[in-house]
């Protein structure tokens, strides 16, 4: 007997996508400005990105980064805890934690590395780790290779969660919730849940990466905006690149986490530190942030009219307040030819299809920013009112008669 060979056995699988209309492929985006993306030589209006704020063309922002690269180089040249670690780190660190209001926040390369250190480090293989049926990919894998029991609870279902964790008392606990959930848009109970870590004696963490800069007083997150301090959210981790426009993650909490972290995060000990010219242009991002309430006012403006356009032409919505505003169509193909209708206005949006969402929910994913205008707005509900119906039409004229 033959041993099957393992490319073949990719390919094979790759082959099974693509005969289910759920192949992904890549695009070069030939130039960015704004709102305004260029891809094969057309400018469409973007809808698709989570630049939330508008920072990652920031002037000042594009300055700290230039600045710092012309000052110290690009690279890092090593891990944080060789010689890796720069001025630029400890500030952005520093500025994070005042930020959230804990006492220390840690920098990793992406929010993938971020979860993955902090539930590898924090979860024995004896404990348990109580997750939220739409969280994350990163946060359900950093669970699953930590080695601990994973239990999933139905969506933002405070009681739900509550069995997982009284089905196991006898094992140390964390339960860990997305903040705002990146493909509905939706917030998660964290009241509640936090009220329930404290009857259970569980550790909660809270992936924020969709409510920073967005949520809360000064933007600090959705874990502001529900008045929990650090004693009832132990565990912060959010992302760098989408808010804030820049790339990175980092994981804030007390100081004996982050010395946890420091120590035992092998996402974080053994790799290289993330260019300190890009932690200088994160800095910047942080502080315009932090005092960015007219964009945050004007992102609210603009997500109320397109939820009050949309309802208009009778679009399923979900309830979400927040700038991931998903349309669901619930076929695959439909989604496909409503991304390309709208494309053909000029208009870029994400076709959002399995494994990224549960079989029957593909949608387009909308995403607002600041820096989009009213006129972008109803621009886009333009090309929806024809583009839902025509791809509805390709799709059953393209599916086989019963």
């Amino acid at each position: 007997m033959s041993r099957p060979d393992l490319l073949q056995l990719l390919a094979a699988r790759v082959a099974e996508r693509e005969h289910a209309g759920l192949l992904r492929r890549l695009r070069a985006v030939e130039h960015a400005h704004g709102t305004r993306l260029v891809v094969n030589g057309r400018e469409l209006l973007n809808f698709s990105s989570n630049d939330y704020l508008g920072l990652a063309r920031h002037p000042e922002v594009i300055a700290a980064l230039r600045d710092a690269a012309n000052e110290g180089g690009v690279g890092a040249a090593a891990s944080h805890l060789i010689c890796g670690h720069h001025r630029e780190h400890a500030a952005l660190e520093e500025e994070l934690a005042d930020w959230t209001r804990r006492e220390r926040a840690l920098l990793f390369s992406s929010g993938w590395a971020a979860n993955l250190g902090a539930l590898q480090t924090l979860l024995p293989r004896d404990g348990l780790c109580v997750q939220d049926r739409l969280n994350h990919a990163s946060l359900l894998d950093a669970a699953k290779l930590a080695g601990c029991a994973l239990k999933r609870y139905p969506h933002a279902d405070a009681q739900g969660a509550a069995r997982q964790l009284a089905s196991a008392r006898d094992m140390p606990a964390l339960l860990a919730s997305d903040g705002v959930f990146s493909m509905d848009g939706d917030i998660a109970p964290l009241r509640e849940l936090a009220s329930l870590c404290a009857r259970e004696r569980a550790t909660l963490m809270i992936d924020d990466a969709h409510g920073l800069g967005v949520l809360g007083s000064e933007g600090a997150g959705s874990a502001a905006e529900a008045g929990l301090p650090q004693e009832q959210v132990p565990v912060l981790m959010a992302t760098l690149g989408k808010a804030l426009g820049a790339a990175g993650a980092f994981v804030a909490g007390s100081s004996a986490l982050i010395e946890g972290l420091t120590q035992f995060a092998r996402s974080y000990v053994y790799t290289t530190a993330m260019p300190p010219a890009l932690a200088a242009a994160a800095h910047a991002a942080v502080r315009i942030a932090r005092a960015a309430t007219e964009r945050r006012e004007k992102l609210s403006e603009l997500i109320t009219r397109f939820r009050t356009g949309a309802q208009q032409l009778g679009l399923p919505l979900t309830d979400s307040r927040t700038p991931i505003q998903p349309i669901l169509l619930g076929d695959a193909q439909t989604t496909m030819y409503a991304a390309a209708e709208l494309e053909k206005a000029g208009v870029l949006v994400g076709a959002i299809r399995p494994p990224s969402v549960p079989a029957g929910s593909a949608r387009l994913r909308i995403t607002l920013s600041a820096v989009h205008q009213d006129a972008d707005v109803d621009r886009l509900l333009d090309a929806l009112h024809t583009a839902a119906p025509r791809a509805r039409e390709r799709a059953a004229k393209a599916s086989p008669p019963l």
